[in-house]
């Protein structure tokens, strides 16, 4: 068999403010600019979930969308849409709530509930041109 990519795409809104408690004020506000601010300031985030794997001889799915739809929402989207990330989610309790970190905590509530023969990528878009991907390939 041949492996497939399917994707499926979500959003959510959600709050943050990228601060390390290790630096100064000033260390800060230099570090991280405007998304430094006391305040918190907010992302209409785009999820992108590409799972990779062999359809079913027996369905001819790699995962059936509904489930994948279903597991996005239980272990992602009931958690962070509408949230402040760093007051309102044990993940970024101590975690920086930056793009990247949000990719991999996404990655990591994701991957227990997939099977092991299932290979699965994270695209977060934060805004329109600024986006991550968890995992990569390193040469």
């Amino acid at each position: 068999m041949k492996k497939v990519a399917v994707f499926r795409k979500e959003h959510f809104n959600a709050a943050h403010r990228l601060h390390n408690p290790s630096l100064s004020d000033a260390e800060n506000a230099a570090l991280f600019g405007k998304c430094n601010h006391v305040n918190y300031h907010g992302h209409n985030y785009e999820l992108i979930v590409q799972v990779i794997g062999e359809p079913s001889p027996i369905s001819g799915y790699v995962i059936d969308m509904k489930i994948l739809s279903d597991l996005i929402k239980t272990q992602v989207l009931d958690k962070f849409d509408h949230r402040n990330l760093n007051l309102d989610t044990a993940e970024f309790a101590n975690l920086n709530p930056t793009a990247e970190n949000i990719a991999i905590v996404i990655y990591d509530l994701l991957r227990p509930h997939l099977n092991t023969d299932l290979d699965l990528k994270i695209r977060l878009y934060e805004t329109e041109r600024n986006f991550v991907e968890y995992p990569v390939e390193c040469r």
